[in-house]
């Protein structure tokens, strides 16, 4: 595991947290739930990246 794994990992969890942000915001704002949820979704995958893979 070196630098560009690490990098890329940073990338991938920050897109995850921003998709996740929009998501959730579009679904609140046209009431549909399952944007929601995918947001809901993309934010525990993010969570769960931060937390398994912190260097």
């Amino acid at each position: 595991m070196g630098l560009d794994f690490t990098r890329g990992l940073r990338r991938t969890e920050s897109t995850l947290l921003l998709v996740a942000v929009l998501l959730i915001a579009a679904g609140a704002v046209s009431d549909l739930w399952w944007l929601i949820g995918v947001g809901a979704w993309a934010l525990i995958a993010g969570g769960l990246i931060e937390m398994i893979y912190r260097p």
